[in-house]
């Protein structure tokens, strides 16, 4: 009697667990008819505001799956991603927000709609009107590609160009107006990779008068932006002025610094050439008050995004550089343009003017 009953017991509960099995089953197929069905249906304006919210977060490759496919013909996964990547991330696009979405035509299986577009750049503010054509599919509404969505004026063989003009960092005076930091002249020992002879040979000797290790340089010299004509700063030196050589009574260490300096332009390949600098005349007597500056790292740039600051500048690191750092860094001016395949300029989507920092 017992056997029959946990015999029972067990056919229950495997007619149970197959009871459950079915109505999740079930459940799935109908959701997920639900939500095919959304995706099948989604408006035309739904898509469009989707495939600009993928922008910021650089889902090139989300985008291009809601590109119509008789349009991947003419424009393949890696061209497309190259294009928008090189474009938004170059100008530094951010905020993007549309609106005023509206049916400007309609047919049998295209929308053509208008919108209005701003976005902050790294010139500042961009908005303008536009229009985008989408295609009804049986995956929902695709867009047909074109240039012009990114920017209306922009064609094909056309591309985006950034020119910067970098702010002038401020002064740091004492009371009697006496710079503490300023603006210096350094000197910039460079090679040309083309001109180098006897390579590994001449790579120790500069290695050795500018007492860094030959890995530093060969590291810079393979660097990915560099051509066998291309100048590659390798350190920067204190500048030998030509008055203090005319001195009667020359200081000792001018005068090494002069011979390096020479020993160096003797290597073909060699180049030395004035650079700005950051100038601290009392040196430590004062760097406990003053401070220095340092070249931004990545970290920096991450952490004070959308504040001007490029893998060029400088940022005030301690004393009074740190303390007066956005006073001091001013704001660099920038201007983005349309350029067509000559290299002319067609339209200027946005322009900031340079601010020197203060004194």
């Amino acid at each position: 009697m017992k056997r029959r009953r946990k015999k029972q017991n067990i056919q229950k509960s495997y007619v149970c667990k197959i009871f459950g099995l079915i109505v999740a089953i079930t459940v799935i197929a109908v959701s997920g008819g639900v939500l095919l069905k959304r995706t099948i249906t989604e408006s035309p304006e739904d898509t469009l505001v989707e495939y600009m919210n993928h922008i910021e977060k650089k889902e090139y490759e989300v985008m291009y799956t809601m590109i119509d496919s008789d349009e991947k013909v003419y424009l393949t996964k890696e061209e497309y991603i190259q294009r928008n990547s090189k474009i938004y991330e170059g100008i530094e696009v951010s905020d993007i927000k549309i609106s005023h979405i509206a049916v400007k035509e309609k047919k049998a299986d295209t929308v053509t709609l208008s919108y209005e577009t701003s976005c902050n750049t790294i010139a500042g503010t961009i908005q303008f009107d536009n229009m985008a054509e989408l295609k009804k599919t049986k995956q929902g509404y695709k867009l047909v590609w074109q240039d012009s969505l990114i920017f209306p004026d922009l064609e094909s063989d056309d591309k985006i160009s950034v020119t910067t003009s970098k702010a002038e960092r401020g002064e740091i005076l004492d009371r009697d107006g006496k710079m503490l930091a300023g603006k210096g002249v350094a000197t910039s020992v460079g090679i040309i990779p083309g001109k180098l002879e006897d390579r590994n040979v001449s790579i120790e000797k500069i290695a050795e008068l500018l007492e860094i290790d030959v890995e530093t340089i060969n590291n810079k010299l393979t660097a990915k932006w560099v051509k066998e004509d291309s100048f590659v700063s390798i350190k920067t030196i204190p500048k030998v002025a030509e008055i203090e050589l005319m001195k009667i009574e020359q200081d000792e260490e001018v005068l090494k610094e002069n011979e390096r300096q020479e020993k160096l332009l003797e290597i073909p390949g060699v180049m030395i050439s004035d650079t700005e600098v950051r100038e601290y005349p009392l040196g430590e007597a004062a760097a406990h008050l003053v401070g220095y500056v340092q070249s931004v790292t990545a970290e920096d740039l991450e952490n004070h995004a959308g504040e001007g600051y490029t893998a060029n500048s400088v940022m005030g690191k301690s004393g009074m550089e740190g303390l007066f750092e956005k006073e001091l860094k001013g704001q660099n001016g920038s201007s983005i343009y349309i350029v067509d395949s000559a290299g002319n300029k067609k339209t200027e989507l946005a322009s900031i003017f340079v601010q020197d920092g203060k004194d």
